[in-house]
């Protein structure tokens, strides 16, 4: 498991998911949300604006991802 670590309050399903190089476009991402391709804490979710916080785990083509802050 692959671990973001991020400096603000949240980040953005879609943006996690091409800071964590998983997609290498904001389109890819959102295609891919919409397909139903990405679970956030185990569930899919079509959300790709979806806000992600420290301790949300997104699983993605194989690869999962978990989030915390930086100062953690």
């Amino acid at each position: 498991m692959d671990i973001i670590t991020i400096t603000t309050e949240f980040i953005k399903l879609q943006d996690l998911l091409k800071l964590a190089s998983l997609v290498s476009t904001g389109g890819e991402a959102k295609l891919a949300v919409q397909e139903g391709e990405v679970t956030v804490n185990g569930e899919v979710c079509t959300q790709r604006g979806r806000k992600l916080r420290p301790g949300d785990e997104v699983s993605y083509g194989g690869h999962k991802i978990t989030v915390k802050y930086a100062d953690q």
